[in-house]
């Protein structure tokens, strides 16, 4: 069983149950009046950047008709902030220790602040596209910024509960984010999208201002060129998902360049990783093998979560003739199934549960709800979409506790917010290749069904048409044709939305046994004084 650091640095026993901590050691690794008020500040700015990677889709159409741009234009304005992202997260752990993690965050906050500003002034859509690739590269240190905070400034005894609140944020935020945003399109702008981050985001910065501790200060020498390797092969996989669609994938020499950096990038990176003096993040993070497997199945979630979250507005939308508000409002059960279940398994936590069988079942339920979405028709209504909502939402809680608890079991506190930092790259990397997969996927299995179902489009097919007779009724015949080829066209969507659901099934289900792989950290702490009695707690 694997061992866990107290807050004063002992290390807990190898023997069955849980350490007595005294009153003394159940003490924050960065003590604060009110962790409470903290903790508000922290999670309104991670709320408002993790809206925002999916507040803006719904209000693309209307961005692209003001700003006069293509198709092919406008989604750079997605690609710019994804590719931003994931280029300034991996070094929120260096500069954290360079110039504090409060000054840090407050910064972020700031850029994220002033740049969501910049993109509702935006007059074209060059601009467009710059404002939002600076609005990714500032917030992009909010994510692990935020969850290494509220381990920091909560005592172990509370960590469990604080977790859990962050997580519902992460989880729930792209959720509402299509309904936020489109409630805003249709109600105000597309402007307004983005100019909803300024009043909050300074109500989050002045708390921060007013509350948030900071680490002292590591000189740590910046790895240039692991860093520079890093943000190749982010920006090359970036841009090989985002464009491939647009470009036919492998059938173009652009996206074979991107393939060749992204491979060529791996590569070097891994022995620069292993035998540099001074890499640009710890080796000992890749030591700890629930840390490590911890990564694949934040990857996993980003693919299911993101990718399903892909899926569903648009399928809803086009296939069922569901309005903005009625799409929000039919996937809103999965956000209250995703906060009932994180409430649910931070208290077992609490009391010594095994997080990998939480992790397991959640995997396993995320597959049920999956198989069940397989056997969606045309005709489908309200409650078996928003029953199916609620069961994923529940499997999907389920893990993102148990997940992060485990990971940062046995992380010292210097390594929590590189390891943060990893984490959300992780789920980050994972939403965009769910996302690409499932798109890409989708497109050639509508195309395939449609000729498949075209195939069995015979005289002998309805009774409303006769397609023999088209020649000799020319206008009655091509607009029978038509209607037949739109029911035909939704059938084989349909079909392709389908075959998506059994693949994140199947992913699902193939996550689930890898927890074996996982050593068992019991989670469990109780906290004794000379006053109370002793209490659950959880890990740091």
């Amino acid at each position: 069983m694997a061992t866990a650091a107290s807050p004063s640095g002992r290390a807990a026993p190898k023997g069955g149950g849980p350490r007595l901590l005294t009153a003394a050691d159940d003490v924050a690794t960065l003590p604060v009046a009110n962790s409470l008020l903290v903790a508000v500040g922290v999670m309104m700015a991670s709320l408002l950047q993790v809206l925002d990677t999916t507040i803006a889709n719904v209000a693309i159409p209307h961005m692209q008709s003001s700003l006069g741009a293509t198709s092919d234009e406008i989604s750079w304005v997605l690609t710019s902030y994804i590719v931003a992202v994931a280029i300034a997260m991996p070094i929120t752990g260096w500069l954290a220790d360079r110039i504090g993690s409060r000054r840090l965050f407050m910064l972020s906050v700031t850029g994220f602040v002033l740049s969501s500003m910049l993109c509702g002034l935006a007059q074209n859509v060059g601009q467009m596209v710059l404002f939002r690739a600076l609005q990714g590269a500032t917030g992009a240190f909010i994510g692990p910024l935020s969850q290494a905070a509220m381990i920091d400034t909560n005592k172990p005894s509370r960590q469990s509960q604080m977790m859990a609140v962050w997580g519902m944020g992460i989880m729930v935020g792209p959720i509402l984010g299509p309904l936020l945003g489109g409630y805003l399109t249709e109600n105000w702008n597309w402007r307004a999208v983005f100019y909803v981050n300024v009043p909050l985001g300074i109500i989050s910065l002045a708390i921060l201002a007013a509350t948030l501790p900071s680490r002292g200060l590591i000189r740590r020498k910046f790895d240039g060129f692991g860093f520079a390797l890093v943000a190749m092969a982010l920006t090359a996989l970036q841009l090989l998902l985002d464009r491939g669609n647009h470009i036919d994938w492998f059938q173009s020499k652009e996206a074979w360049l991107y393939a060749f950096l992204t491979i060529s990038a791996v590569w070097i990176a891994v022995i620069h990783f292993t035998t540099a003096r001074e890499p640009l993040f710890n080796r000992h993070l890749f030591a700890d093998p629930n840390y490590v497997f911890g990564l694949v199945f934040s990857l996993v979630i980003g693919v299911v979560m993101f990718a399903t979250m892909a899926l569903l507005p648009p399928m809803l939308q086009r296939l069922f003739g569901y309005g903005v508000i009625d799409t929000g409002q039919a996937l809103m059960p999965r956000g209250i199934g995703t906060l009932l279940a994180m409430q649910f398994s931070g208290y077992v936590l609490r009391k010594g549960f095994d997080p990998r069988i939480l992790i397991a079942g959640g995997f396993s339920i995320a597959a049920l709800s999956l198989w069940e979405m397989a056997s969606w028709s045309l005709g489908t209504d309200y409650y078996h979409i928003a029953t199916s909502g609620f069961i994923q939402g529940i499997g999907m809680g389920l893990v993102f506790i148990p997940l992060n608890a485990s990971a940062f079991a046995t992380l010292p506190p210097m390594l929590r917010t590189d390891g943060s930092s990893l984490l959300n790259l992780s789920r980050s990397i994972g939403s965009s290749v769910g996302i690409s997969i499932v798109t890409s996927q989708l497109a050639h299995n509508l195309q395939v069904s449609h000729s498949d179902l075209a195939a069995h489009v015979t005289s002998s097919f309805t009774d409303i048409i006769d397609v023999s007779t088209v020649d000799r009724f020319q206008s009655l015949g091509e607009a029978g044709l038509a209607y037949i080829d739109a029911m035909v066209n939704r059938q084989a969507a349909m079909i392709a939305y389908i075959d998506d659901f059994y693949l994140m099934m199947w992913l699902s289900l193939l996550a689930a046994p890898l927890v074996i792989f996982m050593s068992k950290a019991d989670l469990r702490r109780r906290v004794a004084s000379d006053e109370d009695s002793p209490s659950a707690d959880i890990p740091h």
